[in-house]
């Protein structure tokens, strides 16, 4: 089976004979495969009148556990934002009502962001469908391949990843 990255290597090859191409083949497929997830995963936030990046806030927020609370530090580094950036989105979801920004009652000179209840109601909602859309794009591969492929991109991130956690 043959695919778009074949015929563009193909060419390459025959412009070039000698040029390893041979990482393209790799990289072309995953930034391909990142351009239509990430086109399809906006579709799903756009009915949730949500950004990638609101989403990312609420679901950090979520996976926290309850009370679904955390220091905009946290979240920063959580999401690897600068602060600015990190204000912006929480500015934005403060104002849909989906999160709420009181005082740390175990640091006064900081605060909490929080998922209000609305917020909980859309990030459960948006995450079964987000979750469904993620599995539509697997769908070609069989479970077996899917963790063998987990493995294999967890390897080739794992030299790059500062924030890895031990679990």
């Amino acid at each position: 089976m043959r695919d778009h990255v074949d015929f563009v290597l193909g060419q390459w090859h025959e412009q070039c004979p000698d040029l390893n191409v041979s990482s393209m083949a790799v990289f072309s497929r995953l930034f391909r495969l990142h351009t239509l997830a990430a086109r399809e995963v906006d579709i799903t936030f756009r009915e949730y009148g949500l950004h990638q990046g609101e989403f990312d806030v609420l679901a950090t927020l979520y996976r926290a556990g309850p009370p679904h609370a955390l220091n905009p530090q946290a979240l920063v580094g959580a999401l690897l934002l600068s602060s600015g950036a990190m204000t912006h989105r929480l500015d934005s979801l403060q104002q849909a009502g989906l999160l709420v920004r009181a005082p740390n009652p175990d640091d006064r000179r900081s605060v909490l962001v929080s998922l209000t209840p609305q917020g909980l109601r859309v990030i459960k909602a948006v995450l079964d469908d987000y979750l469904i859309k993620l599995e539509e794009l697997l769908s070609p591969l069989p479970a077996a391949d899917r963790k063998h492929l987990a493995t294999l991109l967890r390897q080739l991130l794992s030299p790059h990843d500062a924030n890895a956690h031990s679990s």
